[in-house]
């Protein structure tokens, strides 16, 4: 059997009404052109947030320079790349599996990657791990590296990233705090209060969204974020509380933006962004050695995750052959890694596959053409841009805390008792939030797994291509010592 085969007794089966439908092939996998209008609107809903939380997370960092990246331009750019490549996905794919920049990704491009370069060096890496997964789908390694890498750790980076973005959200909502002592380094609010009015915004904003998320509300994420702002811009017109930082600012104001109605909120999109990046900046700027870490390192949390987002939304749906694929698979991963490269050319960061795909295949979307919908709404997103310059910090950070707890939830399915493989899957999810590094996490977990596995005489279970990935890391720590030593 084929990957392009799926079973006949998974959906009832039905002759095409025209090209539309045998292109799609909406009747033979059992669907109507309603049910994918209804699941595309329904996949839109529970990830448009991210045209929302993707230019908070870029926009509040800063690259080498000291540069930043404007708000509405990464709104704009944001929704245009989803749109452009979920549509891709739909023609080419025609599997319901809708992309937007990743999460985790972005925060890595955003906190560890442009602090040493510029926003398009960082760009760059992005598009070139983009080209190398292409590369990787066309050849068929891109299956031999996924194998390479237990699936337990696999599972400990993705929870990792989680307790990652959880620790960002606390921290630029101020609900987490520098002390400025030795001991704690770290602690609650300010001087462990709380009591402040974008505190309570924040507070307000995560229970709302953790009550709609246990309700199972579609759009919940969405739903917290744009009612926290509304709550924002009410405290703000009644208690006038101004900016955070800055020489009129003051510890208690408001972080990135002050709540206010903009004075318009659909306007042309802002495309400056588009084509600002630099390929071979990086490597000049941060060094060789660096620069192929972040690849390396954006290549692993990047493409692993597709892999078992388009199998466990096959599955929800109904559409994975004997051998667990879904049709084409070939296709979607060569879409996602176009998305990848897009998503750098454009400078949002790596765009990648949504497990909230699953929404609208709860919906009854079995083909591209809900994608077509997906993609078309995020295209219109693009003109109602200027309303993210509207969001502060203290209303949109619930939504990493959120995505922080949905990414952990995989940890139950890590083997605790398994000392061999817990400990690297320990490290790998501790070192993230810990050491504000994603790239130094998934070093010391497969550093740690290689190690154990030959001490304890199995290193026969180790793939031959992670020897080579855990000698990289070993270089990639030492990175100090050796540079000062050879220059």
């Amino acid at each position: 059997m084929t990957q392009d085969t799926i079973e006949p007794q998974q959906r009832p089966q039905s002759e095409p009404r025209n090209g539309f439908d045998r292109y799609f092939e909406i009747s033979s996998r059992g669907s109507t052109v309603g049910r994918e209008v209804r699941g595309g609107l329904a996949t839109f809903f529970t990830m448009a947030y991210i045209v929302v939380l993707n230019p908070l997370i870029l926009g509040s960092a800063v690259d080498g320079d000291g540069a930043t990246l404007p708000m509405a331009a990464l709104a704009a750019a944001t929704a245009l790349v989803a749109g452009a490549m979920t549509i891709l996905m739909g023609v080419v794919g025609r599997f319901p599996l809708a992309l937007a920049a990743g999460l985790g990704v972005n925060a890595m491009v955003a906190y560890e990657i442009a602090p040493q370069m510029t926003w398009a060096d960082a760009m760059g890496l992005v598009v070139i791990e983009g080209v190398i997964i292409a590369i990787l789908v066309l050849t068929g390694l891109r299956t031999a590296v996924f194998r390479s890498v237990p699936t337990q750790l696999k599972t400990a980076i993705g929870v990792g990233i989680g307790l990652f973005l959880a620790l960002i959200g606390f921290v630029d909502a101020g609900f987490v705090r520098s002390t400025g002592e030795s001991v704690p380094p770290i602690g609650l609010g300010i001087e462990g209060k709380i009591v402040t009015w974008p505190g309570l915004v924040f507070v307000v904003g995560l229970l709302l969204t953790l009550v709609l998320l246990v309700l199972r509300v579609r759009g919940a994420i969405l739903i917290g974020i744009l009612s926290a702002t509304l709550l924002a811009i009410v405290v703000e017109a009644i208690a006038q509380v101004g900016p955070a930082g800055g020489p009129q600012g003051k510890p208690d104001g408001w972080s990135l933006n002050v709540p206010a109605l903009p004075d318009t909120v659909v306007d042309a999109p802002d495309l400056s962004l588009l084509g600002n990046f630099s390929l071979l900046g990086s490597w000049e700027r941060a060094g060789w050695l660096v620069a192929l870490m972040f690849v390396f390192t954006l290549l692993l949390t990047d493409f692993f995750d597709t892999m078992g987002t388009m199998v466990a939304v096959g599955q929800e749906g109904g559409l994975l052959d004997r051998d667990g694929a879904p049709p084409r698979t070939k296709e979607i991963l060569l879409v996602d890694s176009v998305a990848a490269a897009a998503g750098g050319a454009a400078s949002v960061s790596s765009n990648t596959s949504y497990i909230e795909s699953a929404a609208g295949v709860a919906e009854g979307a079995r083909t591209g053409v809900a994608n077509l919908v997906t993609g078309g709404l995020f295209l219109l997103a693009m003109f109602v841009a200027p309303l993210v310059t509207v969001v502060p910090f203290e209303a949109a950070s619930a939504a990493l805390v959120v995505v922080g707890f949905i990414m952990m939830t995989a940890v139950r399915t890590i083997d605790w008792t398994d000392y061999e493989i817990a400990i690297p899957a320990f490290l790998t999810i501790v070192l993230m939030p810990f050491t504000y590094s994603i790239s130094n996490g998934i070093g010391a977990g497969v550093i740690a797994y290689v190690l154990l596995k030959v001490v304890t005489g199995k290193s026969r279970q180790v793939h031959p291509l992670l020897y080579g990935v855990a000698g990289l890391f070993v270089v990639y720590f030492l990175r100090g010592p050796l540079e000062s030593w050879l220059l």
